[in-house]
């Protein structure tokens, strides 16, 4: 199992529908590819996130590490990855950084529509309980909720930085791997350890891509924000799972340079 098993079957779900050329093997295929690509500005550093600890790579590995048949974890991945892919197309358009598509503003919006429309789909084929479904959409809509604030903040500080951070990363985090862990034996750290993860990816990415959501922060909130994100790096350390650990193998250097 890898990500490229999961990118296929991404694929192949996507092929599987009634959609015109011009969606399937265009626009919606671009959307796909920019998700491998996503938070990743310099090449050189976006190969190596891909290599390493880029989302498919990281749903294939905790998806082992739970035990999961071989397809329930192709579905859910495949599920997750639609809606991360949905969610990284909204962020280039608000942000103006959508470029894999001809048209952004006229073809993005029905693409990121077709997307959670797949991730919808896909989701009621990944065997979970109807408890799950609602509390990771729950989640999901908290998720998405915090952009609101984000695309409106003019001035960063600490408190603000914490609040969307927790809600566009820690959020969706914590809905993916409820999906991912649904009915195994780590299906109750689930919500906790994205929750987590999510905190740390994100700082990391900030600091590594001066993000101004970072850099325009007062010094003394950018230590506590590095102070914030290191300690849920060791929550997560203490969970002793091979598959965070290979996540923090490329966040702890950054987190420590931030440090004082």
């Amino acid at each position: 199992m890898s990500a490229e098993d999961i990118f296929y079957e991404v694929l192949l779900t996507t092929s599987r529908q009634h959609l015109p050329e011009a969606a399937s093997q265009m626009d919606i295929k671009a959307a796909l590819e920019a998700g491998r690509r996503a938070g990743r500005r310099d090449a050189k550093a976006k190969r190596e996130a891909n290599r390493q600890n880029g989302l498919l790579a990281f749903l294939s590995e905790a998806g082992i590490e739970a035990s999961l048949p071989r397809q329930r974890l192709l579905t859910r991945a495949a599920a997750i990855y639609f809606f991360f892919c949905a969610g990284n197309l909204a962020d280039d358009l608000s942000d103006g950084d959508c470029t894999y598509l001809a048209d952004p503003y006229r073809l993005g919006p029905c693409t990121q529509l077709t997307l959670q429309n797949l991730f919808v789909h896909t989701l009621l084929k990944a065997d979970l309980s109807s408890q799950t479904l609602s509390r990771v959409i729950q989640e999901l809509i908290e998720a998405v909720g915090q952009q609101h604030i984000e695309l409106r903040t003019k001035q960063w500080t600490a408190p603000v930085f914490r609040e969307v951070a927790e809600g566009i990363a820690g959020r969706q985090w914590s809905a993916y791997l409820q999906i991912l862990w649904c009915d195994t034996k780590l299906a109750s750290r689930a919500a906790t350890i994205g929750m987590n993860a999510g905190i740390v990816t994100h700082v990391a990415e900030d600091i590594q891509s001066q993000d101004p959501r970072y850099t325009t922060l007062p010094e003394t909130d950018k230590r506590e924000i590095a102070a914030w994100a290191a300690a849920a790096a060791q929550a997560l350390r203490n969970e002793h799972l091979r598959c965070i650990d290979a996540v923090l193998s490329g966040i702890d250097p950054v987190l420590k340079q931030a440090l004082p």
